[in-house]
């Protein structure tokens, strides 16, 4: 049996269990290899938005399972809240035994401040009436990855690589609605005016690890992308943030000619 990797801290986002596109079996295989010391689960692990009792399979429960077991063999499990599973925030501060549930965290690592949120609240297109619009949005954009999902077997069975259309439909539609700022400098520029060191960050899908400087200083911005598109997740060991890719050479982005039809149908979902 292979031996699990210690790391002292591990941060996932944007899982999305209970939609097509949620990579549940892959996820589940990378949390058995693992034995975090804190696992931190940064927003949008369940989809509330899509929540349906038709569609939640064995697959997502067992994710729920692991978590559930990590925790009672001394994981500590914080789950901080997203804005697909906003519906927890009302329980936030709540813990029991190893399992936390918040809206944001502070942790210090090796003596350096580290501030971990979703990153919803920079995102304007899930609130108020822009909030409806981007739940349309979503429907399209789930319906849309059953049939990428349904395309790429096709590929398979035709010998051909996989492609991943997801990942543009999702930039596609926030940029429909016109609402998303600079995400990253944004994050960037208050990290450091509070003077932290890291701050880590989920919900734009976007796996990153850079430093963003300005006249006030610098900031390490980390982002743990998705469990949809990137399979990507951070993990800090020996005072170093890496950023982990389960089998990314299965998806490539999509050619020109295909990005246009993808635009076309994005825009006729949210007309």
């Amino acid at each position: 049996m292979k031996r699990k990797r210690k790391i002292p801290l591990v941060v996932l986002s944007d899982v999305h269990l209970g939609t097509y596109g949620c990579h549940a079996k892959e996820l589940l295989q990378y949390l058995k290899s693992i034995n975090p010391q804190t696992l931190v689960l940064n927003g949008d692990i369940i989809d509330m938005w899509s929540f349906s009792k038709s569609y939640f399979p064995a697959s997502h429960m067992n994710v729920l399972r692991q978590i559930i077991k990590m925790s009672n063999l001394g994981t500590r499990v914080i789950y901080i809240t997203g804005n697909h599973d906003e519906a927890l925030r009302k329980y936030s501060d709540f813990i029991l035994g190893n399992f936390e549930l918040a809206d944001k965290l502070i942790l210090d690592l090796d003596g350096k401040k580290t501030w971990i949120f979703h990153g919803d609240v920079f995102d304007s297109s899930t609130q108020g009436y822009a909030k409806i619009l981007a739940k349309l949005g979503g429907k399209g954009y789930d319906l849309l990855i059953l049939i990428n999902s349904l395309i790429n077997w096709f590929l398979g069975v035709l010998g051909k690589e996989k492609r991943s259309y997801s990942k543009m439909i999702k930039d596609s539609v926030k940029k429909a609605v016109s609402f998303i700022s600079n995400f990253e400098t944004t994050a960037a520029e208050i990290a450091i005016q509070k003077k932290y060191s890291y701050v880590v960050c989920g919900h734009i899908h976007k796996p990153q690890m850079k430093e963003i400087e300005n006249e006030h200083g610098k900031v390490m911005y980390l982002n743990s992308g998705d469990w949809i598109e990137n399979l990507t997740a951070l993990e800090y060991k020996k005072q170093k943030w890496s950023l982990y890719h389960y089998k990314t050479e299965h998806y490539k982005d999509t050619d020109t000619h295909e990005e246009k039809i993808i635009n076309d149908i994005v825009n006729k979902i949210l007309s």
